[in-house]
């Protein structure tokens, strides 16, 4: 069985309109969004064995704010660049090629290639996955290259608009 973990970046800051996309931080919203979320995770039990992100500067800022509350290292999160504006083909490229030996892996992007890629493997449908959602999914399979074939059932969805206004 593997379990996969799709989690969009806190909200971005847009204060500083000369910083490039990839650049831009979070905000306060985010801030406060990444660990609260890290925070849900940890109390449904749920540890990754390995997190990848997108390297841009708001995703990887929220996998190390999640991965603090979770106690994993964030010197053992992944950057992977094909995450940075990545279709739904770009994204099941990455799963596909992750070691076997890792069960539970948390992928940190961007929209709208994640919600596009959770239609595409999920059996629960979404409209937008919001800043800091989690959608978790299943698959019935111990090869992570199997995945496409499988589709997955959703195991875990929650969002910060759940626990704040």
């Amino acid at each position: 069985m593997k379990k996969l973990f799709l989690i969009r970046h806190a909200k971005s800051s847009w204060d500083n309109p000369e910083l490039s996309d990839f650049d831009r931080p979070i905000n306060s919203r985010g801030e406060r969004d990444a660990p609260f979320m890290g925070k849900v995770l940890k109390k449904n039990n749920f540890s990754p064995d390995l997190i990848i992100a997108s390297p841009a500067m708001r995703a990887i800022t929220t996998a190390k704010r999640i991965a603090s509350e979770l106690e994993y290292d964030p010197l053992g999160i992944i950057q992977n660049n094909r995450l940075y504006d990545a279709s739904t083909s770009e994204i099941l490229k990455v799963i596909e090629s992750i070691d076997n030996k890792f069960n539970f892996v948390f992928v940190v992007a961007h929209n709208p290639g994640l919600t596009l890629f959770n239609n595409y493997l999920n059996s629960l449908k979404i409209d937008n996955l919001s800043t800091c959602a989690i959608s978790g999914i299943k698959f019935n399979t111990d090869d992570w290259s199997k995945i496409e074939e499988v589709k997955g059932k959703s195991c875990f969805y929650e969002f910060p608009k759940m626990y704040f206004d």
